[in-house]
This record gives C-alpha cells, sequence and structure tokens, in this order.
C-alpha cells in the first residue's frame, strides 16, 4: 500500500507491466494485423480499399475509445465496491479487450472485423482510464516517474508485439490468441496486484439538486484553462509524432533516396533508435519532474525538442541526418508525454472526478500508420502494394496469413 504519496518499486513493476500489455495488444493490431486483414491484392487498381477500411475502422474505433475512456472513468470514480474503484474496470476492460481480439481474429469481412475492433478500442479505454486514475490516487511525490512509465511502454509495446508475431512466425489468427492471453493474464493479474484503495473521505450526504449546478461541475473541468491548455498541446504533440513516425519511410524513399531494397532496413535502425531515446527521455524527465516539482519548463522545452528534429530533417535530409533526427524527436516527445501527464494530473480540479478527467487526457492519439501500407514488415504485405519492394518470396506472405 502506497504511503505518503509515495510508491516502491513492485508497484512501479507492476503498473509498467500493465501499460506493456495495454500498449502491446493495441498498437500490434494497428501496425500490423489489421492492415494485413483488410488487404486486398487485386493489383494496384484495387490494393487502396484495404487502406480506406483500415482508416475506416481505425477512426471508427477511436471515436469509440475517446467517449468509453471518460465515460468509464466517471463511473469508476462513483464505483464503491468491495474490490476497490478501479480494480473491477481494470479486470473488465481487460476482459472486453481479450474477447474482442478474439472476435477480430476471427473476423473475415470489413464489417466483421470493424465491430470486433470497437469492443477492443472500448476495452482498452476502460482499462486506460482506470490505470491513469491509480496515478492521481495513489501517487504524489513520483508522478513525473509514474507517468513516465506510460509513455516508455508505448515505445516498447509495438517493439515487442510486432517483433514477436514476425520472428515467431506466427499467423494472424495465432496472433491474435497471444495478445488475448497476454492482455487477459497481466491485465487481470496487475489489476489484483495492485492496490486500490478506497476514496478518502465521507460519501456527501444527497441533497436537493440546485437547477444547473450539477451540469456546471461536472464539465468545470473543460472550462479550465489551464487544463485545457495542457489538453490542446498534448493533442498538437500526438498529432506532430504520428505524421513524423508515419511517414518516416516514405521520407526514406523519396526525402533520402534510399534504395528501396534497404529502405526497410534503414527504418528498423531508425525505429530502434527512436524507441531508445523514448525510453531513456522519459524515464529521466519524469524523475528530474519529480526531484525539482517544476514540470511546465520540461514540457515547454520537450515540446521544442521535438519539433526541432522536423527542422534537422529539412535541413539534413541524409540518412545520418535522419537517425540524428530520429532520436532527437524520440528525446523531444518521450520526455513530453511522461511530463505532461504528471502535470495534467497535478491540474485535476476535483478528486472525485480523477478517472473520468484522465480519461479525457489520455485518449488515444491519432494513429496515421494505418495508411502507411510500405511501414510493415515486407514478408507481411502484399507485392501489389504500390511502391514497396517485393523482393520477399511469395511462401513467406503466404505463411504469415495462414
Amino acid at each position: 500500500m502506497p504511503r505518503d504519496g509515495r510508491v516502491g518499486g513492485g508497484w512501479l513493476s507492476l503498473f509498467a507491466l500493465a501499460w506493456l500489455a495495454v500498449w502491446t495488444v493495441q498498437l500490434t493490431p494497428v501496425q500490423l494485423l489489421l492492415p494485413l486483414q483488410l488487404d486486398t491484392p487485386g493489383g494496384q487498381n484495387d490494393w487502396i480499399t484495404g487502406v480506406v477500411w483500415s482508416g475506416l475502422i481505425l477512426s471508427v474505433g477511436g471515436i469509440a475509445g475517446v467517449i468509453a475512456g471518460p465515460v468509464a472513468g466517471m463511473l469508476s470514480d462513483r464505483t464503491g465496491s468491495r474490490w476497490g474503484r478501479r480494480r473491477p474496470w481494470a479486470v473488465g476492460g481487460s476482459s472486453l479487450t481479450a474477447v474482442s481480439l478474439l472476435l477480430t481474429g476471427a473476423a473475415t469481412e470489413p464489417l466483421a472485423v470493424g465491430a470486433a475492433w470497437i469492443g477492443v478500442s472500448v476495452g482498452i479505454a476502460v482499462v486506460s482510464a482506470a490505470l491513469t486514475a491509480m496515478i492521481a490516487d495513489q501517487v504524489f511525490a513520483q508522478r513525473g516517474t509514474a507517468s513516465a512509465f506510460v509513455s516508455s511502454a508505448q515505445a516498447v509495446g509495438i517493439v515487442v508485439g510486432v517483433g514477436a508475431v514476425v520472428l515467431l512466425g506466427l499467423g494472424i489468427g495465432a496472433s491474435y490468441v497471444v495478445l488475448a492471453i497476454f492482455i487477459l493474464v497481466i491485465g487481470i493479474g496487475t489489476a489484483a496486484l495492485l492496490p486500490d484503495p478506497p476514496a478518502g473521505g465521507k460519501r456527501p450526504v444527497a441533497q436537493h439538486p440546485v437547477p444547473g449546478r450539477d451540469w456546471r461541475e461536472r464539465t468545470g473541468i473543460l472550462r479550465d484553462r489551464n487544463f485545457m491548455w495542457v489538453l490542446a498541446s498534448r493533442l498538437a504533440v500526438n498529432i506532430g509524432n504520428a505524421l513524423g513516425t508515419a511517414l518516416l519511410l516514405f521520407f526514406l524513399l523519396y526525402g533520402v533516396g534510399s534504395p528501396a531494397a534497404t529502405a526497410e532496413d534503414d527504418l528498423l535502425v531508425l525505429i530502434v533508435i527512436y524507441t531508445i531515446f523514448v525510453v531513456a527521455a522519459s524515464l529521466a524527465a519524469g524523475s528530474l519532474s519529480d526531484r525539482t516539482g517544476r514540470r511546465k519548463p520540461i514540457v515547454i522545452i520537450a515540446a521544442l525538442v521535438q519539433a526541432l528534429s522536423a527542422v534537422m530533417i529539412l535541413i539534413s535530409p541524409t540518412f545520418i541526418g535522419t537517425a540524428i533526427a530520429a532520436g532527437v524527436m524520440g528525446v523531444g516527445y518521450g520526455a513530453y508525454m511522461a511530463v505532461s501527464l504528471a502535470l495534467a494530473t497535478d491540474l485535476l480540479p476535483r478528486v472525485k472526478d480523477h478517472a473520468r478527467d484522465l480519461g479525457i487526457v489520455n485518449a488515444p492519439p491519432p494513429s496515421v500508420s494505418s495508411s502507411d501500407r510500405c511501414s510493415e514488415p515486407a514478408s507481411w504485405r502484399s507485392s501489389a502494394d504500390s511502391g514497396c519492394s517485393s523482393s520477399w518470396p511469395a511462401s513467406s506472405r503466404s505463411s504469415a496469413r495462414s
């Protein structure tokens, strides 16, 4: 049980593991499995259909997640079960995600895939709302460090998920089964082991409602200027990072001029560099903000550092220059996401609405990569994908689809 607003290594390890599971099961299908399921390898005039379906499904799922997060958070804030406030929702969200992943893997038509993916998005949003609220509920002196585990797990999760699927040679169905088991075991296990103390203070005595006051109180967070600035800035930084990472292969092909046969290997190098710096920067910046108690200067500097990476690419459109820029982008994004979440937690005005308000802050970032078919590993793509290397043998592609 956390005391005096500080948590130990065990709490942080379980918290980081929970977020690793969340990001792994969410991003692996987005980056790899969904585009493959929706692939329509009928030639250059047909492959774009899969891209359109990917965009539509991810957009609808994203909207469902944005709505489900604050709603689940609000209900979590008002839950008073003997199992705690956050734990039931973390367990329920993990279970919904696991079932929906199995349904997504079994689906064969785009509409069925989309319907199942909505369940995944809602389940992930429910789990995320419960986990994020634990920072506000239990952590005070280490909010930067705890928030750093959220952002660093995002970078590691995509590498773990995609790497496991590709290296183990798993097909679509098997991949979804593994992901479902992962979130079921880790999600429920960490929810059971993490402490979930009851809300402090007594429940307020019921009073006659004053017309308009309850609504003003419930929407007060959206009229808080400081909170809205944090919310808007996180949206802007997320969009910039999504564009920068999702279009990186296109820049290598057409900006740097890398040969198609080696561009994918170059992209892998850049992803590894980016991931290393995201993890290192988020942990370092989060810890620094905890020690100094100053979060705003770190947030501002981190956002400017990410913007600097784009300028560096424009000035030096070479592979070496892009590799350096990838590291700089990782530093800016990792530091920003960690400390801005801690800052948003500090700004929460109402204790009884922690999960709801953080559900708004931690809404899923926009995904641009679903339309970037060339960013998938070559062994998972159809040779009909225009502009992508088709040097991988057909046997590799067919085995991935099994």
